[in-house]
């Protein structure tokens, strides 16, 4: 178990950790649904990925006191949302992007139908791998509803899909800051806020831990945005794993769009600082969390 400030170390578990229970899940999937169905949810389910979202999970846990194995499953629930995500925001319908995470996205390994069924499906097998890790972490029933609710709302129309929503809505006209930031409250940051708080509920966290987590969350979900947008301006397409300057080629409003790239980095390291500040102050073991909050103004894909 890592432990310290070291956020590369961290999310080299979290991948470890969180990969095996996708491809657990995966071949349980692939031999419970038949045909093309089972592989293509189990081809979605081992995408590969930095895992940042789990690595928030532990890091969360653990710096609310939380010790258990069981944390994985958590984790990889979270992960599962978001692959559902990613899925469905690759179809033709939505960005049409042909690459992801250096291979073929789903509905152009399969089918766009496929794909959208892929989707769909992905959201109970995240609520089943949620429920059986809340059962072997021993959490009330209370705690279990809280659990569901935070990661269910986070992919739903109040998080993600609402968020993708007026992202869609946006192509093709300028958005302000401020419209920029409602986007990706949503669209990027729901999931990533709800990834902080799930580990403060799964550790029994105080009112006040929860509070701080759900800050820290809210902050770091918009400074993964900023940052993902100057990686799309800056980066090249091997670097990224999918094709680079995407948001340009759709009109698509963006913070290097609105601010140009050096603001737009120094918005992202804004973002950081008010996250790594909301946890001053409340009784968290907070050096994981600030090193997460740190690589992801840094990362380089």
């Amino acid at each position: 178990m890592v432990e310290g400030g070291d956020a590369v170390a961290l999310l080299a578990e979290a991948r470890d950790i969180v990969d095996a229970e996708l491809d657990r899940c995966a071949t349980r999937l692939a031999g419970a649904v038949p045909g093309t169905l089972g592989a293509a949810i189990a081809y979605a389910l081992r995408s590969p990925g930095k895992r940042v979202r789990p690595a928030l999970v532990l890091a969360a846990y653990r710096a609310a006191g939380g010790r258990s194995a069981a944390i994985a499953g958590i984790a990889t629930a979270v992960e599962i949302v978001h692959t559902y995500s990613l899925v469905h925001d690759d179809l033709p319908c939505m960005d049409d992007d042909d690459m992801r995470r250096g291979r073929p996205t789903t509905h152009r390994a399969f089918d766009t139908a496929i794909a959208t069924q892929v989707g769909y499906l992905l959201v109970p097998v995240a609520g089943e791998e949620l429920a059986g890790a809340a059962a072997a972490l021993g959490l009330a029933a209370a705690a279990v509803g809280a659990l569901a609710q935070e990661l269910f709302e986070a992919g739903g129309i109040r998080g993600m899909v609402g968020g993708q929503w007026l992202d869609l809505e946006a192509e093709r006209r300028s958005l302000s800051l401020a419209e920029l930031t409602t986007v990706h409250r949503g669209k990027t940051g729901a999931l990533i806020r709800a990834a902080a708080v799930l580990g403060g509920i799964a550790a029994n966290a105080e009112p006040l831990v929860l509070q701080a987590l759900r800050r820290y969350g809210e902050e770091i979900g918009l400074a993964f945005q900023v940052a993902d947008d100057v990686l799309d301006a800056t980066g090249t397409s091997e670097e990224l794993g999918k094709p680079a300057g995407r948001d340009a080629a759709l009109a698509k409003s963006t913070y290097v769009s609105v601010l140009g790239v050096d603001a737009a980095r120094a918005e992202a390291v804004r973002y950081q600082q008010r996250a790594v500040a909301e946890l001053t102050d409340v009784p968290l073991m907070t050096t994981s969390l600030v090193a997460l909050a740190r690589y992801i103004v840094t990362r380089p894909s």
